[in-house]
């Protein structure tokens, strides 16, 4: 299977190149039996004429010319003598209707002729016999004089055929290798077209519609995918307005409340209540800020994220944070820049926040680049590297802001990094600390 041809049009090409040697083969095998039977009926045609000429010959010639005539008929494929015996047994007759033709045309008994084709023996010619082996055609017929004249025919050489066959066959192959190339081409670019808007639908990026036309299957392709694409729009706008609605309206109550709570005269309770109503306000805007952020149509653009990684890096570290960037290459990818510097942010924030310090770099590999960040903290349980991407889920308890945010940090890069066609994966690092390693598919267009 690893010589197949990786593309459609490829397969398609091989396949018909194929077809076309097994029918060519075929046609082949057919076309060269039936001209060997020819070639060998002309040949048995053309000996028969000559030997009913050499027989006329001898019955009128006198007896000492036959030798001279004999030799003249003689070939390296055609052996006649003239014997007191004749070379097969009597009644050898196959095919009988030839036998009678040329007992006819010479004007003898069919007694007097004697023939064989394929299966000639001489007379008496059984196993351990001295005389010759079976000829591919034998002959007896007597003569005026008494005696037998003796042929026996070797079968002739099949000639060759023209090397204008092997041409003739390249041009076909290549005409219909390359016919099916085409038209696999052809045929296989709304696929292409197809694949492509899917990858960018993965991505998150927007683009026009699939035309809906071309062959029927085509069609209901681009058809079946342009619905799926507005009813997953139409999903995310609507969950995402109704996200931002809740956020946004939880605000009234939170201020209701706190503005009673300043009426508590328990100094102790009321600094409690403040605080929870606190610490409420403070999710309620990380969901805001969240829902906002994913209802952003920030279009996708060729983009340096190497340059953009360094350059959070180097913010970072203007800012106080202990986090150094590693040599990297220069990759560029399309994507949605303000929307990754938010992940890288947030995935950063946590790596110099729990992590004590943290690094930066880019890999780049066949199908996807991954922008790794390592940290030096106390990593993660295993059974917790999952949980912590759940929005409002924090491993540290007291549910400060001090001590961290609302819980939404890891979330929204995930988020993003699947908004790309990627994702977003916590490792412990096998020297202590933790690995966020955000990957997106290498694909630029």
């Amino acid at each position: 299977m690893k010589l197949l041809p990786k593309s459609l049009a490829g397969r398609l090409a091989a396949l018909l190149v194929l077809t076309l040697v097994v029918a060519q083969a075929v046609s082949f095998t057919l076309f060269a039996g039936e001209r060997v039977t020819a070639f060998h009926n002309a040949y048995r045609d053309d000996m028969v004429t000559r030997l009913i000429s050499l027989v006329q010959l001898l019955d009128e010639a006198p007896p000492d010319l036959h030798k001279r005539l004999i030799a003249t008929a003689n070939s390296s494929l055609l052996h006649i003598d003239v014997a007191p015996e004749p070379l097969l047994a009597s009644g050898a007759a196959n095919p009988p209707e030839l036998r009678d033709r040329l007992a006819r045309a010479l004007s003898k008994s069919p007694a007097d002729v004697r023939l064989a084709l394929g299966a000639g023996r001489w007379r008496g010619g059984e196993r351990g016999d001295r005389h010759r082996p079976p000829a591919w055609a034998s002959l007896s017929v007597r003569l005026a004089a008494g005696e037998w004249l003796n042929a026996s025919a070797d079968p002739p050489p099949v000639p060759r055929l023209a090397p204008v066959f092997l041409v003739s066959f390249l041009i076909s192959a290549i005409a219909v290798a390359a016919v099916g190339a085409i038209g696999v081409r052809w045929a296989s670019k709304p696929l292409q077209q197809l694949a492509s808007a899917a990858h960018r639908l993965g991505r998150g990026e927007s683009f026009d519609p699939l035309p809906e036309s071309g062959p029927r299957e085509t069609r209901q392709a681009n058809i079946a995918f342009n619905r799926m694409r507005e009813r997953l729009d139409r999903f995310i706008r609507d969950r995402t307005s109704m996200l931002v609605a809740v956020a946004h309206d939880l605000r009234t109550p939170i201020t209701s409340l706190r503005l009673r709570a300043e009426f508590i005269e328990d100094e102790e309770a009321k600094a409690k209540i403040l605080e929870t109503l606190t610490e409420m306000q403070a999710m309620a805007e990380a969901v805001l800020a969240f829902a906002r952020g994913d209802a952003e149509t920030e279009p996708t653009r060729p983009t340096d994220v190497t340059a953009l990684t360094e350059s959070i890096v180097e913010d970072a570290a203007a800012n106080g944070k202990p986090v150094t960037f590693d040599d990297s290459p220069s990759v560029t990818l399309r994507c949605r820049p303000f929307a990754l510097r938010r992940a890288l942010s947030n995935l950063i924030d946590n790596a110099t926040f729990y992590g004590h310090s943290a690094s930066a770099r880019v890999e780049s590999l066949a199908d996807e680049v991954r922008i790794v960040i390592d940290d030096k903290g106390p990593g993660i349980a295993v059974n917790e590297l999952e949980r912590v991407f759940e929005p409002f889920v924090r491993l540290e308890s007291s549910r400060s802001r001090a001590t961290g945010g609302a819980g939404l940090g890891l979330a929204i890069a995930r988020t993003i990094a699947r908004g790309h066609g990627g994702d977003v994966r916590l490792e412990n690092r096998p020297e202590g600390g933790l690995k966020a390693i955000l990957t997106m598919p290498s694909a630029v267009s």
